[in-house]
């Protein structure tokens, strides 16, 4: 497993709801969702490395 790495992020308090909501839809924490849409996101544009492109799916 990778180590994580913390970090603070400024948002929308509207864009946080519909994030917080959408986790909770699918059954996930809220950080857990974030770490999935960033990493769909990377697959989309490529630029996942390429260790992690099966390995946390």
């Amino acid at each position: 497993m990778s180590k994580k790495k913390a970090f603070a992020l400024r948002i929308n308090e509207d864009t946080m709801q519909a994030i917080e909501k959408w986790a909770a839809d699918e059954f996930r924490s809220t950080n857990g969702q974030l770490e999935w849409i960033i990493r769909e996101a990377l697959k989309k544009a490529g630029r996942l490395p390429k260790n992690q492109k099966s390995s946390e799916e």
